[in-house]
């Protein structure tokens, strides 16, 4: 039964707290939590009273690219609910609380990363942190998934004792966790600041990678939850994005090809240098990658010289020597393979790579001091996916080692992926119609130079939602490819890289104030970011700057996944 029991004291609360509770010290009590809490929010849920902590935190400083720095005090609100006729089931929910006197009437939820369902302390400042000015800001919240803790990751909670899949973790990981976040927090949020009903509370959600899947699983499931999303890098697709890590490695021994991550910095450094002009100005930027491969000089790659002092070993990672050499053949026909994209034995393509100039970080191998050579490093990402995920499929027992994988063994791993988790994982509904109805918005964003999740993949769902043509979609939702940049993070190998660090400031005056960005402002030497389909260029010998169509980059971004039988979308 739900704590249906509060109601009379919350009542009386409400009324004698009233406009008196005016200071962060006034509400971050356990007590007056407690006569918050929205009970009646969801039907099938019960809140453990018990559990609800509150803490005061003052001059928290917060740093992060997704956000200006600051400092300030908030109420750390933590609390704990359960499913109805779910035995041991318990999720936690944490919100971020600024003083009555700066808040704003909106809220915004934050998602994770990995295998992670939540950031931690990284992500939910953005709703914390000033929108406009720095003296009013939101109600911030994450959630642990029902995972145990919120440092525990899904991976860990994906299996019961038996082996067999938690199915509830599953549908928690895939979309429900972060709609009970939402529906709690944004009447949470009008209960604590004795919000009228009749007046609105703005809604928001950020995430990059599996935080930007999550704002996906909302927008396409719940269309009306929130006012905004902004989704970065997201790790839709899954059947295929996870699978997919693995395709380098089995390419790897394929080839009999194991590059040392030195050899392979020097492919990628000479692969920056050689796209670098290709949008028109020199600046230690790809900006036009999908340009890139026309124009890279093979003969020069193949037997250009290299160098890596000996690096002492660190947590994870062992000691590697001193490595110098040339670029081999075998490695130039890696990389060639590798940015080619995976295809079955009949030559049909079943999904893309990583665009040119991004770290080779599938292809990583590590080394082995016995027998001083480098050897295959199996991606975690795609190993764990598999051996917990699809374990009792043909040839997973050998994902330790790939023994017997081939590529018609990854295309049959995402088939039987998307076939068990599809409704679940893939987060890729193409019909956007009742998201658009409800006057909500979503502003997508991806680093060209992305390691870990292929930029084509949005382009690919960008596409998959291109219906009613660019004009309809630009009116609710719109697609920003970042020049340089890696995986939800800056690039150390391109420094000068543009990074948009106001997002949700500008997602929130697209939504309030019906400013839609024609770009994202960029940083640096790079004024802005352009909007897919437009691309970046150079004129007047890099002195101007503008955002253009171009019929080869659109080119270069469309695939046909001709191995699936059925649409990809």
């Amino acid at each position: 039964m739900r704590s249906s029991h509060l109601a009379p004291v919350a009542a009386i609360a409400y009324a004698t707290a009233g406009s008196a509770t005016s200071s962060l010290s006034d509400i971050c009590t356990d007590a007056y939590a407690k006569t918050t809490l929205p009970v009646d929010a969801i039907d099938s849920i019960t809140i453990d009273t018990s559990s609800v902590s509150t803490s005061l935190v003052t001059n928290f400083t917060a740093e992060s690219i997704f956000y200006p720095t600051s400092t300030f005090d908030y109420c750390n609100l933590t609390f704990a609910y359960s499913h109805t006729g779910i035995e041991g089931d318990k999720v936690h929910v944490q919100y971020w609380l600024p003083a009555p006197g700066k808040f704003n009437n909106r809220y915004v939820s934050t998602g994770g990363g990995g295998w992670a369902i939540n950031s931690g302390s990284s992500s939910i400042p953005t709703a914390i942190i000033g929108v406009f000015t720095k003296d009013y800001h939101s109600v911030g919240g994450l959630t642990d998934g029902g995972f145990g803790s919120f440092d525990t990751e899904f991976s860990e909670a994906a299996l019961l004792a038996n082996g067999t899949i938690n199915w509830q973790a599953t549908y928690m990981w895939g979309y429900q966790a972060q709609h009970e976040l939402a529906v709690l927090g944004k009447q949470l949020t009008r209960n604590i600041y004795k919000v009228a009903s009749s007046k609105k509370i703005y809604s928001y959600y950020q995430g990059c990678s599996e935080g930007g899947r999550e704002g996906w699983s909302q927008v396409q499931r719940f269309p009306e939850q929130f006012d905004g999303v902004v989704a970065m890098a997201p790790a839709f697709r899954w059947a295929q994005q996870q699978t997919n890590h693995l395709t380098g490695n089995v390419m790897q021994k394929d080839l009999g090809s194991y590059p040392s991550p030195c050899e392979l910095e020097k492919v990628m450094n000479m692969t920056i240098k050689s796209c670098d002009p290709l949008d028109g100005k020199t600046d230690g930027v790809v900006s036009r990658s999908d340009l890139c491969l026309a124009h890279i000089d093979w003969d020069s790659v193949k037997g250009a010289s290299f160098s890596c002092a000996a690096a002492a070993g660190s947590f994870g990672s062992a000691a590697t020597p001193a490595v110098s050499g040339t670029v081999s053949a075998k490695t130039t026909e890696l990389v060639k393979k590798y940015w080619n994209g995976l295809h079955d034995s009949n030559g049909d393509l079943v999904y893309f790579s990583y665009q040119p100039g991004a770290t080779f970080t599938d292809l990583q191998t590590e080394y082995d001091s016995t027998t001083k050579t480098w050897e295959l490093d199996i991606s975690g990402l795609g190993g764990i996916w598999i051996a917990q995920f699809i374990d009792y499929i043909k040839d997973a027992e050998n994902i330790d080692s790939l023994e017997g994988v081939t590529y018609d063994t990854l295309k049959e791993w995402m088939i039987f992926s998307q076939a068990k988790y599809g409704d679940i994982l893939q987060t890729t509904y193409p019909d956007l119609s009742a998201f658009q109805a409800a006057g909500s918005k979503v502003l997508h964003a991806h680093g060209e130079q992305d390691f870990s999740i292929p930029t084509a993949s949005s382009v690919r769902y960008w596409d998959s939602s291109y219906r009613a043509g660019a004009a309809a979609l630009d009116d609710f939702y719109r697609l920003f490819l970042i020049p340089g940049v890696g995986h939800c993070a800056v690039n150390d190998y391109q420094p000068k890289a543009p990074w948009p660090q106001t997002t949700l400031q500008t997602l929130i005056k697209w939504v309030e104030d019906g400013e839609a960005p024609a770009t994202l402002a960029g940083s640096g030497d790079i004024p802005e970011i352009c909007r897919w389909p437009f691309r970046p260029l150079w004129t007047n010998s890099g002195k101007t700057f503008q955002c253009v169509y171009d019929q080869d980059s659109v080119d270069a971004f469309t695939y046909d996944l001709t191995a699936f039988k059925l649409p990809v979308y």
